[in-house]
């Protein structure tokens, strides 16, 4: 058997309660976030504010500053070109898609939220009223790499919501052209129309619409992104909405003996192709398991097509957690709370009852995180830095909001009469309390 020369960097749990060093790394993983640093904030502050003042021109113009727009200089894909990318995927192709957007569809469709109304007392009555969003931006990342796979995961689940208007932007690549399968997956599922625009000047686009294309602005913004995007999305929360701040790709996989190790490294091999900004990370309570992992990443990565690519992800991003024990191990996974988690381990699903922290889990031998990214129907726009603490994966819900519709008659009123007026008294708003009693004086005063 040949030396393995692929050695992961290792972070050994047991040391964290007698290591400041090594505790201190252990709450920087914690805490990483996934918000883009100062700098990148205050550029794409910069950009959004030249868009929401020039429209168009600012946001062609950052296209030819920093790449992303068409060779031409458009900033609008018209719909018969979408149509015409649409007609020309091959078979194989847009079966693929097709089966992609049925799958999402479905799982999406139980997604989608109830009105409901419910009798407080007799006489009040409240209605949570569920209403969809009246336009929407979906970016989806492109340039150098094109994503049709997360237009899909933005599109489908706001068709399933009832979305009025669909918008989406994506950039071009270093030639200035769009990706065929892109704008094919686009013209499947009939976006309203289609921007062609990358990082912020993109999120600006669709924040503040382009006044001479005739693009209105949307009210939610969704979709993953490089750090501008992510800064710019940050930036316009308040002017429109959006999912949620999602830094660089990540992947976790807790494993075990009974684990077979080229999936374990297939799957840490799938998430590192993302870039070396995106970290992929073993955890296991094993040692000699970790060993055997890396052994297989070292001969999966010899016959690699993007070998160096690999090589730098997992040399900058990648790590094996040792933990001394199955328990640590699990409770180090809800306290990272990854993006993308892979479950193999013995006695799975009482493990995974106990994971409570991740934006998606992949339970057992044969779930890997790429099902996921493609056809299982489960959204790929997830949490990312830690948010899977807080927030959960894009989902129809996202796409709508309650409106509270409030019903009370005299009958009702009077139930609560001595309750309104008590506390308007206590917190001294006299009109509040002045606001029910005017309602029960002599109609004829």
């Amino acid at each position: 058997m040949r030396e393995t020369t692929m050695r992961l960097r290792r972070l050994d749990l047991a040391r964290a309660e007698v290591d400041d060093e090594v505790a201190a790394q252990v709450r920087a993983l914690f805490r990483r976030g996934a918000v883009p640093n100062a700098t990148v904030r205050d550029g794409a502050r910069a950009i959004l504010a030249s868009v929401k003042a020039d429209g168009d021109v600012a946001v062609a113009q950052a296209n030819a500053k920093f790449g992303g727009g068409r060779a031409d200089g458009s900033l609008l894909v018209p719909r018969d070109e979408l149509e015409a990318a649409r007609d020309a995927l091959s078979p194989r192709i847009r079966a693929g898609l097709e089966q992609m957007i049925e799958n999402i569809r479905r799982f999406a469709e139980t997604e989608r939220p109830q009105t409901r109304v419910t009798t407080i007392l007799p006489g009040i009555e409240i209605e949570r009223r569920w209403v969809p969003t009246a336009r929407v931006g979906v970016y989806a990342p492109g340039g150098s790499a094109a994503y049709p796979s997360s237009l899909l995961m933005g599109v489908t689940p706001a068709q399933v919501a009832g979305v009025g208007s669909i918008v989406v932007a994506s950039p071009a690549d270093g030639e200035g052209r769009l990706n065929a399968t892109l704008l094919g997956a686009a013209g499947l599922v009939g976006v309203d129309a289609f921007v062609v625009a990358g990082g912020a000047q993109a999120v600006g686009a669709l924040a503040y619409g382009l006044p001479r294309a005739g693009i209105e602005p949307v009210d939610l913004i969704v979709g993953p992104g490089n750090a501008w995007v992510t800064a710019a999305k940050l930036e316009v929360f308040g002017e429109v909405g959006i999912d949620l701040p999602a830094g660089p790709s990540e992947v976790m996989v807790v494993a075990d003996a009974t684990a077979e190790p080229a999936h374990v490294a297939a799957d840490l091999l799938s998430q590192a192709e993302h870039g070396p900004d995106s970290p992929a990370l073993l955890v296991t309570w094993d040692a000699a398991y970790a060993a055997s992992v890396e052994a297989e990443l070292d001969r999966q990565l010899a016959t690699s097509a993007r070998r160096a690519i690999l090589e730098r992800s997992l040399a900058s991003c990648a790590a094996i957690v040792l933990a001394p024990s199955r328990d640590a191990g699990l409770e180090f996974v809800n306290g990272y709370s990854p993006e993308h988690l892979s479950v193999s381990v013995a006695d799975v699903e009482e493990a995974v009852a106990r994971l409570r922290n991740a934006g998606s889990l992949f339970v057992g031998p044969y779930a890997p995180e790429s099902a996921g990214d493609y056809a299982s129907g489960a959204n790929h726009v997830l949490p990312t830095g830690g948010l899977a603490r807080s927030s959960g994966a894009l989902s129809t819900e996202a796409y709508g909001k309650f409106v509270q519709v409030q019903r009370i008659t005299r009958e009702g009123l009077a139930a609560i009469r001595e309750t309104v007026g008590t506390i308007a008294e206590a917190e001294g708003l006299m009109a509040h309390r002045r606001a029910v009693e005017v309602r029960f004086e002599d109609a004829r005063r």
